[in-house]
């Protein structure tokens, strides 16, 4: 049965920024654009990330970045022929139109794989030493640290299971005790919860060598000091979409050099360029990984994610990435801490 669609029409001059608020606020990952209801094109939350790596500006028209030749099928088409198009040309969304190309209706993959809780694991690093949150972490790891009412870990895990996940692994070190009284086997959280005890710090990457099997889905490795309102699931299918072998999140990063920056040709002067300001795209601490890349992981030896993506680029592999305009903090020193308690309630409610 198809979701309601009608809200994720837009016209072809709304902004990009305005298309991401659209596919935010539902779940198609998609806007339509149209003309009279007539089809111009199709943007899914992927095409926004890539219009974003590509430095186009969020204030700029959806038509800039729109698939104008998108997938579609025409009204009357059987849900088991939509299902197979779908999984052909891997996509999640297919507008249906008829002889005119108006738009009539969008099938939805996970209505008609009726897809409620997604299978695919989440191992969230949690054994961290908290060193620059002292000396708040003397007594309390820093995942039980709580900001809005709760300990961020919580929250993180609350952020998943919205997603439509519920398998986890804690990686757990200092004060692992305290965590696992905490979240126990997840029941509380209407989740599964496993442990992977570090007795060695192992990194983000080297903890892996821990999991108990192999697993059989692309699988999340997130940081357990982050807070972000990312959809967890487009990052998925993003990740499944582009093939990759792993997918790292990044986000925006800017910095201003507060001096006149001089460019010079040996000995001689060539431009100055008054406080100029610097963009970078900074590691998020998300990931996602398919399970053959555990391959590079050597059981009891540490290793970091860097290290693991640095891997597979040498293999001739080439992980995708995700940006994240999302809000996203870093809870990792006390100013930050400040920071996410004053924004928690908005971005996350109560």
């Amino acid at each position: 049965m198809s979701v309601s669609w009608d809200s994720h029409l837009i016209e072809a001059q709304t902004s990009i920024f305005d298309a991401m608020r659209v596919i935010g606020e539902g779940r198609l990952q998609i806007v339509v654009v149209h003309e009279n209801s007539r089809l111009l094109g199709a943007a899914t939350d992927g095409d926004i990330r890539r219009g974003i790596l590509a430095r186009i500006p969020l204030e700029a028209p959806i038509s800039e970045i729109m698939n104008r030749k998108p997938i579609t099928a025409t009204i009357g088409i059987t849900d088991e022929a939509a299902l197979a198009l779908m999984r052909r040309h891997s996509i999640h969304q297919l507008p249906l139109v008829d002889r005119d190309n108006i738009i009539h209706d969008i099938k939805f993959l996970d209505d008609l794989l009726q897809v409620g809780q997604l299978e695919n694991w989440v191992v969230l690093m949690a054994g961290g030493l908290g060193t620059r949150l002292r000396p708040l972490t003397e007594e309390t790891p820093k995942p039980l640290i709580k900001i809005g009412g709760r300990p961020i870990l919580e929250t993180i895990i609350r952020n998943f299971v919205a997603s439509g996940f519920s398998k986890f692994y804690l990686a757990v070190n200092y004060k692992a005790e305290m965590i696992e009284d905490y979240f126990g086997n997840g029941t509380g959280l209407g989740v599964e919860i496993r442990y992977l005890r570090e007795n060695a710090r192992l990194g983000t990457a080297g903890a892996l060598s821990l999991l108990p099997e192999i697993p059989s889905r692309p699988f999340f490795v997130m940081n357990a000091d982050l807070l972000t309102s990312v959809n967890f699931r487009h990052v998925l299918n993003y990740h499944v979409e582009r093939k990759a072998p792993a997918t790292i999140c990044v986000r925006e990063h800017k910095v201003t050099v507060p001096f006149g920056v001089v460019l010079t040709d040996q000995y001689h002067l060539t431009a100055i360029t008054e406080k100029p300001t610097y963009s970078h795209y900074v590691n998020a601490g998300v990931y996602v990984l398919e399970p053959e890349a555990l391959k590079l992981i050597e059981a009891g030896k540490p290793l970091d994610m860097p290290n693991l993506l640095q891997g597979l680029i040498q293999q001739g592999r080439r992980p995708a990435v995700f940006p994240v305009s999302e809000y996203w903090m870093d809870v990792g020193q006390l100013d930050d801490l400040h920071r996410a308690s004053l924004d928690f309630e908005e971005i996350f409610g109560k």
